[in-house]
């Protein structure tokens, strides 16, 4: 009983397990065969693609891909170079060439024989300002000039300016000062200050600087220290605006300070007057400017009550007309 009953039972679950392994069996076919049709793709090619006739230089390579001959640099795998067998003390296949005296001569050529920092005497002068206008009193002139010799560290300066109305010299200056640079474009300055025009001449101990500030400003400050206790300050400043490489508008302002009186000169203590002028000229060469302007220049405090004493207006703005030299 127990022998009938266990064999039907044996051979029900073989039955069951037949369609299971038969249905596992032909998943991977299923898998394989898929109806693109129905998809809506496109048949994969059952044939053998013709690489020629699609416009392929060539069938794709099937061996191994020489790196070398297309080109290519040293194939790397997940970010390490691979052995090329090469030794590591091996030179390069392009090394650097070695610098040589010509490299060295055409990189710094020779600058007309001037170094930088050497000791060799250099000399420049300028003529910035020589120019006349139309006053009430007559025709007014006026001048200003620098001149420098000297080495690159140490220089022997000149300056001088002043204003002649109607063929008499209302006032006028001339400077001699050592200057030794103490900066890039900055030079301090010591000396001697000699003033002449109405009224007696002075003379002045001078000690100041010199130079080109951030955005090319040219400024120039300097203290005075006079007979019996007499004092001044100068302070100027010029831009120049370029238009063109001839074509240069150049600002200027001046100021002028006394520490005491000088009425038989026309001086007030405080801050005695300010100019401020504007001179477009055109560089005919790059030694030779002609141009016109605009100044205007006025007096301040006891300065100007001096001026109003003498029936003289202490504004005065006028057109100028002149050239600028340098050599």
């Amino acid at each position: 009983m127990k022998l009938a009953t266990m064999v039907p039972t044996a051979l029900h679950g073989r039955v069951l397990c037949l369609p299971i392994a038969l249905a596992l069996t032909a998943a991977p076919a299923f898998a394989q065969e898929v109806d693109h049709a129905a998809m809506g793709h496109a048949p994969p090619p059952t044939e053998e693609v013709d690489h020629a006739a699609m416009g392929h230089h060539e069938t794709p390579p099937t061996g191994e891909v020489d790196h070398a001959a297309m080109g290519h640099g040293m194939p790397e795998h997940h970010g390490h170079v691979m052995d090329t067998g090469l030794p590591t003390n091996a030179s390069p296949i392009n090394p650097i060439p070695s610098i040589t005296q010509a490299d060295r001569e055409a990189a710094f050529p020779d600058v007309a024989g001037h170094q930088v920092h050497d000791n060799s005497a250099h000399s420049f002068w300028l003529l910035d300002r020589l120019e006349t206008w139309d006053a009430d009193t007559g025709t007014g002139a006026g001048w200003e000039a620098m001149a420098w010799v000297g080495t690159d560290i140490d220089r022997l300066w000149l300056r001088s300016e002043g204003e002649r109305v109607d063929g008499t010299t209302e006032s006028a200056d001339i400077e001699v000062l050592y200057g030794r640079a103490i900066a890039p474009w900055w030079d301090l300055v010591a000396g001697v200050r000699h003033d002449f025009g109405e009224g007696p001449s002075k003379t002045f101990a001078a000690i100041g600087v010199q130079g080109l500030s951030p955005y090319m400003f040219e400024v120039g400050a300097t203290a005075y220290v006079g007979e019996s206790g007499q004092t001044a300050a100068r302070l100027e400043v010029e831009y120049e605006t370029l238009f063109t490489n001839r074509l240069i508008l150049q600002s200027m302002a001046e100021a002028e300070l006394h520490g005491k009186d000088d009425e038989r000169r026309g001086i007030g203590s405080g801050l005695g007057t300010v100019e401020v002028g504007l001179r477009l000229r055109y560089e005919v060469t790059r030694q030779f400017a002609p141009y016109i302007g605009v100044v205007h220049e006025r007096a301040y405090g006891k300065t100007a009550d001096l001026r109003r004493a003498v029936g003289e207006d202490p504004d005065d703005s006028r057109i100028v007309a002149g050239v600028r030299l340098w050599f």
